[in-house]
């Protein structure tokens, strides 16, 4: 039985062209990660704070999350990416500087929107410590 031989394709993946997408920005106490979404959820890239190079309590500061933002923007600029929506969530203190980090970029912010969850008189908090 005679071999039928195929051809190998390559192994090099083609970068797709998205013009628009989302960045989610969670922000913790000690970490900052941002993810760079498209339009339907597919993840194109991340970044974070200890990705950067912070370790340890410096991965929680403002400057650490606007590296990681710068990172992970650049990073996504390879797809042709011009506009973004920006999706921030948590209470860190990397917030604002991490807004801010877009200033110096070629994408555009087209929206900036905050789903922190912030409780409506939720969960009944522990009872006092008597000391």
């Amino acid at each position: 039985m005679p071999k039928i031989q195929t051809k190998k394709q390559n192994s090099k993946r083609i970068k797709r062209k998205i013009a628009q997408g989302v960045v989610h920005i969670r922000t913790t106490m000690n970490n900052v990660i941002v993810t760079v979404t498209d339009k339907k959820g597919n993840v194109l890239v991340w970044s974070s704070a200890g990705l950067c190079g912070f370790k340890g309590a410096r991965k929680g500061t403002p400057f650490a999350a606007q590296s990681a933002v710068q990172d992970a923007v650049t990073r996504a600029e390879e797809f042709g990416i011009q506009s973004v929506e920006v999706i921030l969530n948590g209470s860190g203190s990397g917030r604002e500087s991490a807004l801010r980090a877009f200033l110096p970029l070629k994408t555009k912010v087209s929206l900036i929107r905050d789903i922190t969850p912030v409780p409506h008189n939720g969960c009944r908090p522990p009872k006092k410590r008597r000391v």
